[in-house]
């Protein structure tokens, strides 16, 4: 059955796994009470219409044949990955808040099969057709959130998802080994060595390295984990592979179709805090992972670009709706991301002006002082329009911050003002 599949994954809700498997390659063609309780199921789950089991099992049972669980775990096996079910402690248990559009199972090809915890997992997004600017603005995210202990989710597109896998990659601890030349072409830096820092990570570039447990970025595949999509972006998934997640909800050998994209984006969507679409156009798919984040009750953040560029006109349809929070860096989207008082980002300073804290009377008065000549206190008045009690007062507050100075009879402006 396809991801998404709400009669059948409402079957293994009654049923079991396996029990719903031998049901589906038995003959009957509909069952009373399994119905039953399947409608049930459904329709707490918004979908009070449906075809009936008879008419799903016609979908399902062309499919048997296909179906081969062995071949598919020892597939997996032998790029040492692993299968997860919910069952499994290492399941992430953010997935429940998709309640019964929940995968069945992960697949995970990696060096590390543990997925981390929601709280420290962002998801980076946008369009296939990024710009230079798009491609910095994701990099530079992706790469000081690694730094700061987060973990880069996105898609494995071209694009926006590319920019921010290699980014986090360029900022994840190297391993021991000496990179291959395409490993070096796709990180640029990859020869930097690690400071010692605090225990458990590593100083560089002024921020924080994560453990080498934590991966630095999770790819989450339309297809299976063992046909690496899109074929341009062949060595950046093996790298991320080698180094971090390649996930999928659907076996080994599954080809990605449109609509096996867009169910795998409520699966990003799912696994991280924040959501953070960089470039989108008007109706780019990435919108489509923000609403299914929104849906979920999680943050979206939206990166503004020029109002002369398409490719940021998505980002700004989520801001005037509402449905996101404008980000501008990597502090705006780890604030997002932390509770109350954590990862509170610093205002930049800036060194106070003169005219700061002057009340309205006071400024009026600083304005009509002339620069280059003295006036008298009665011009003053007419020019300010204020009492002479008024402008006395508000002249021996000026001089006294070296706003105003005497000059012979009269006052005028100081040349520091």
């Amino acid at each position: 059955m396809e991801p998404s599949d709400l009669p059948g994954l409402a079957l293994i809700q009654v049923l079991g796994a396996q029990d719903a498997l031998a049901f589906i390659r038995g003959r009957d063609s509909s069952h009373a009470r399994v119905e039953k309780e399947m409608t049930s199921v459904l329709s707490a789950a918004g979908c009070e219409r449906w075809a009936g089991l008879s008419e799903v099992l016609t979908r399902w049972r062309p499919r048997l044949v296909d179906v081969a669980p062995e071949r598919d775990l020892a597939t997996v096996a032998r790029l040492h990955g692993r299968l997860l079910v919910p069952e499994d402690p290492q399941w992430p248990p953010a997935l429940e808040d998709l309640e019964l559009a929940a995968p069945i199972a992960l697949w995970c090809r990696g060096s590390l099969t543990a997925l981390p915890a929601q709280a420290r997992c962002i998801s980076v997004v946008g369009s296939r057709d990024s710009t230079s600017y798009g491609a910095n603005v994701s990099a530079e995210i992706a790469s000081t959130l690694v730094q700061h202990g987060f973990t880069v989710i996105s898609g494995g597109a071209y694009g926006i998802d590319a920019h921010a896998h290699r980014g986090a990659l360029s900022a994840s601890r190297q391993p021991s080994r000496q990179p291959s030349p395409q490993q070096a072409l796709l990180e640029p830096g990859l020869e930097q060595t690690a400071k010692p820092g605090l225990a458990g990570t590593n100083a560089v570039s002024g921020g924080y390295r994560p453990a080498e447990d934590v991966p630095p970025t999770i790819a989450v595949m339309a297809g299976g984990v063992d046909r690496f999509y899109p074929s341009g972006n062949e060595d950046l998934l093996r790298t991320i592979a080698e180094r971090g997640l390649v996930v999928s909800e659907v076996p080994p050998g599954t080809n990605p179709t449109r609509y096996r994209f867009l169910q795998r984006n409520r699966l990003i969507a799912a696994l991280s805090s924040v959501t953070v679409v960089v470039e989108a156009r008007w109706r780019s798919g990435a919108l489509n992972t923000a609403h299914h984040a929104e849906a979920l009750s999680r943050l979206v953040g939206a990166v503004p670009g020029s109002v002369y560029s398409a490719n940021s006109a998505g980002c700004h349809r989520l801001l005037k709706e509402g449905s996101a929070v404008c980000v501008t860096d990597a502090a705006d989207i780890a604030e997002l991301a932390g509770g109350i008082g954590e990862h509170l980002s610093t205002e930049p300073y800036v060194e106070a002006a003169l005219h700061d804290g002057l009340g309205t009377s006071d400024l009026l008065l600083l304005d009509a002082l002339p620069l280059h000549s003295a006036t008298t206190l009665e011009k003053l008045c007419v020019v300010a329009g204020l009492s002479a009690a008024t402008v006395l007062s508000g002249l021996a507050r000026l001089e006294v911050l070296g706003l105003a100075e005497r000059l012979g009879g009269g006052w005028k402006r100081s040349r520091r003002s």
